[in-house]
């Protein structure tokens, strides 16, 4: 059984790699999937979203002849990104705790 992620979550992943860099969507979507199993026709959708709800901006770079897009997270970005990552340190403590995380107690 794989653990379902939440679209929230991953919203939090793809800003927290945002937060160190920019990244054009492979590359983003190859760090995300190094870590979490997330599918490529995921990932695409989730920038248009972060995009529209203004979270992450765009610009692009040539390379090899082509154009690859960029993806730069905002300070409404790094704002929401704060906010998940509170709610994911709450929520994680509590699930350690039902699965019996001594740490935790």
């Amino acid at each position: 059984m794989a653990i379902q992620i939440s679209s929230e979550l991953l919203d939090g992943c793809v800003l927290g790699l945002l937060m160190h860099d920019d990244y054009y969507g492979y590359a983003l979507t190859q760090k995300v999937q190094g870590s979490i199993s997330v599918s490529e026709s995921t990932m695409y959708p989730v920038l248009r979203r972060l995009k529209k709800n203004q979270l992450l901006t765009t610009y692009d770079e040539p390379y090899q002849g082509r154009n690859r897009r960029y993806y730069r997270i905002t300070a409404e970005g790094k704002r929401q990104f704060k906010v998940i990552q509170e709610e994911w340190r709450d929520f994680k403590n509590n699930v350690d705790k039902l699965l019996g995380d001594e740490s935790h107690e």
